[in-house]
């Protein structure tokens, strides 16, 4: 397998076109982890940085909200603090040698205002950067009818594909409750998406452009289940494939991209077989936040009686314990937990040993690694006001 030739660091436009295709045409597929906070954007980068693998790094609106700050009620936090794990993202990721796609998670539609807000942030960006502030968007309108999903999808996909944002938008329904969406009583027959739906999305957003993933519902729920529980059919994204294939009358068998979401307690067999019908992606949440949890919780549980108070443990009653509790030291137990949970996906989807690291020399990027373009409306302003 040759290399996929992408920059390190957050990547977008033709770079996230090079990127999917290259998993798709290699039989492999990206893991997009949900964060929160710096903390556990710093882990999945150190995890494909060790890896060898490109990664995408999710907000999702209440992953948003979190890293602006729980009591912060303006109307604006969910974006705000979705644009600054973004902005975290793009000072860092060059760093750690690997492409990086800044991805948004499920929107649904009472969550639009979000979706608008970073929108306005990625045409800023734009403006001053000459690309987006993030790599794609998702739209999850899959609870509204088809047609009113399809047609938000193309409303949206218009004002994105001129900056060349990546969409993944949801047709069928994925079970489960995951960050305010429930849809744990969902009609079964909704958890599986019809090759006419998924053509129909395609036919709807090609004539716009080119960069758009289709997440197709197989099963799918949300949240961590036990094997049985759940029933999985990832052998009909082949029959979609296949449909479109036959609809195009395309020479490429897997002709739509597609990802995969609530795959916590997939089995081996069930993930290999999405990889193989063309998903290039599929979303990790659940475990992620149990490793990172459970770093701690053994930390915790290993060092008992030094955690008990600042002064006083088994060495002695004016011992001091500050560095065990020092944030920065059981902090990091839940990253390295949450890194080595990372690798495992990275492994199971193929996508490790994909993309050698390439990190920079020692003091060779500058503090910051973005550079307003020569002429742009803001540096003109200036310029004329003297400023």
């Amino acid at each position: 397998m040759t290399t996929c030739d992408v920059p390190v660091g957050v990547i977008t436009g033709d770079d996230v076109v090079k990127l999917l295709k290259h998993a798709k045409d290699n039989g492999y597929a990206i893991p997009a982890f949900n964060c929160t906070s710096s903390s556990t954007a710093n882990a999945v980068m150190e995890a494909a940085s060790k890896c060898n693998s490109p990664v995408m790094i999710q907000a999702s609106n209440g992953g948003g909200q979190f890293m602006a700050g729980k009591t912060i009620s303006d109307k604006n936090a969910c974006a705000a603090g979705a644009v600054a794990l973004a902005l975290h993202v793009r000072t860092m990721a060059p760093y750690y040698g690997i492409p990086v796609i800044m991805h948004s998670d499920h929107c649904a539609k009472k969550l639009l205002p979000w979706f608008d807000g970073m929108l306005e942030a990625d045409e800023a960006y734009f403006a001053q950067y000459g690309e987006p502030l993030f790599s794609s968007h998702m739209l999850d309108l899959s609870e509204e009818p088809d047609d009113e999903n399809i047609a938000i999808c193309v409303q949206y996909f218009k004002r994105m594909a001129p900056m060349k944002i990546w969409l993944e938008m949801e047709i069928g329904i994925t079970g489960g409750e995951e960050d305010g969406v429930n849809n744990e009583d969902v009609d079964p027959e909704k958890l599986y998406t019809s090759p006419e739906q998924v053509y129909s999305v395609y036919q709807a957003l090609a004539p716009i452009g080119s960069f758009f993933s289709i997440a197709a519902a197989f099963g799918n729920v949300h949240g961590v289940y036990k094997p049985g529980n759940v029933v999985l059919s990832p052998q009909k994204l082949l029959g979609h494939q296949a449909y479109a294939k036959e609809k195009l009358s395309s020479a490429d068998d897997k002709p739509i991209y597609l990802v995969m979401h609530g795959g916590s307690g997939s089995t081996k067999e069930e993930i290999e077989t999405a990889v193989s019908a063309g998903v290039v992606k599929m979303n990790v949440d659940t475990d992620t936040q149990w490793a990172y949890w459970d770093g701690l919780r053994k930390f915790s549980a290993d060092n008992f009686d030094y955690l008990q108070g600042q002064i006083g443990n088994p060495k002695g009653p004016d011992a001091p314990n500050k560095k065990y509790y020092d944030p920065r030291v059981w902090i990091r137990k839940a990253e390295e937990s949450m890194v080595a949970r990372c690798i495992e996906s990275m492994t199971l989807l193929g996508s490790k040993d994909t993309f050698p690291v390439k990190k920079p020399e020692n003091g060779s990027l500058p503090v910051y690694n973005f550079k307003p373009l020569p002429f742009n409306p803001v540096s003109q302003a200036k310029k004329m006001l003297g400023l």
